[in-house]
């Protein structure tokens, strides 16, 4: 199969027939083998009932159903693991991304040996202080920090060699942070292509204020874990010393000084409790190091959310 087009949704019934046809067409035009899954993220309208019958007409549109709204990574997620194409192209369902765009992403994928190549929404048409101006925050963010150059990290239009979307896990709200995931997990040929951004046909935004603010969280998280989820007793061992030994240092200050000065109070002494609470620190500094290490070693399955329904799957 050439590739397969991943697309999570929540309660776009009114695009999704437009958006199907549209994608049908382009992949006919360029003579493609293909499959279209459409994963509703607990859509409260009748999305579901659209994607049936959709794929009841066209046995390469298939659909799955979460039982409630789980977010977007875990429907990525899912539909990472059904996906059989060569090249899996992932978008967004109100019809803001152009399915146009997807034969030259596959061609950079296939011709340029990119393992992920990620949209660039240079001119876009929500250009809003509540959206844009957070968006070039967050991206400028997060190119620092993962030295990955970006534009548009957050960008729903991506392609991906098969094996990159076999080989990692997106859960949580790791769904911006994909092309982190993959550098990390030895996928570092990652490209970028400006491509069209549509104002929005139907619906309304799923963009907020609280997006931003867990955009950051997320990015911190992500960081951590690249460099500490399989080995986090370096980082808390590491902390936990410093601390340890900082209160130990003050510790012998003030045993020294109790036996030099014979009218020398330890209890009155600010030093005396500084020594105690950083030693406390220390040692808690380091179980938290060892029940991390005993989590990651013994860790399962994130995504343990159920189906409902799957179509064609």
């Amino acid at each position: 199969m050439d590739i397969s087009v991943v697309i999570p949704l929540l309660n776009e019934e009114e695009s999704l027939p437009e958006l199907c046809d549209w994608l049908v067409h382009v992949v006919n035009e360029n003579n493609l083998s293909y499959e279209v899954i459409l994963i509703d993220d607990g859509s409260t309208d009748n999305s579901w009932e659209v994607i049936e019958n959709i794929a009841a007409g066209n046995e390469h549109i298939k659909g799955i159903r979460f039982q409630r709204n789980y977010g977007k990574s875990a429907a990525l997620n899912e539909g990472f693991k059904a996906a059989k194409g060569e090249v899996v192209i992932t978008m967004d369902a109100d019809l803001q991304d152009s399915p146009d765009e997807i034969p030259e992403l596959r061609r950079m994928i296939l011709e340029e040996k990119f393992d992920i190549v990620s949209g660039w929404k240079k001119k876009r048409y929500d250009n809003t202080l509540t959206k844009n101006i957070p968006s070039k925050i967050f991206n400028a963010a997060a190119r620092w920090s993962s030295g990955i150059k970006l534009h548009d990290f957050n960008c729903g239009l991506k392609a991906y060699r098969k094996k990159v979307i076999k080989s990692i896990e997106v859960y949580g709200e790791m769904h911006r942070y994909i092309p982190v995931i993959a550098k990390w997990g030895g996928f570092p040929k990652i490209g970028e292509k400006i491509v069209e951004h549509r104002a929005r046909k139907y619906g309304v935004t799923k963009f907020g204020w609280e997006r931003f603010i867990n955009g950051f969280l997320d990015l911190a998280t992500i960081n951590f874990i690249s460099k500490f989820g399989k080995k986090p007793m370096h980082f808390f061992g590491l902390l936990g010393t410093i601390f340890f030994l900082t209160g130990f240092g003050f510790s012998i200050y003030l045993v020294i000084a109790k036996f030099a000065i014979t009218d020398f109070s330890l209890t009155n002494r600010p030093t005396f409790y500084i020594a105690l609470t950083t030693m406390i620190i220390g040692t808690q500094l380091f179980v938290t190091g060892f029940l991390a290490e005993l989590t990651a070693r013994n860790s399962h399955d994130r995504n343990s959310y159920l189906l409902e329904k799957k179509l064609g799957l």
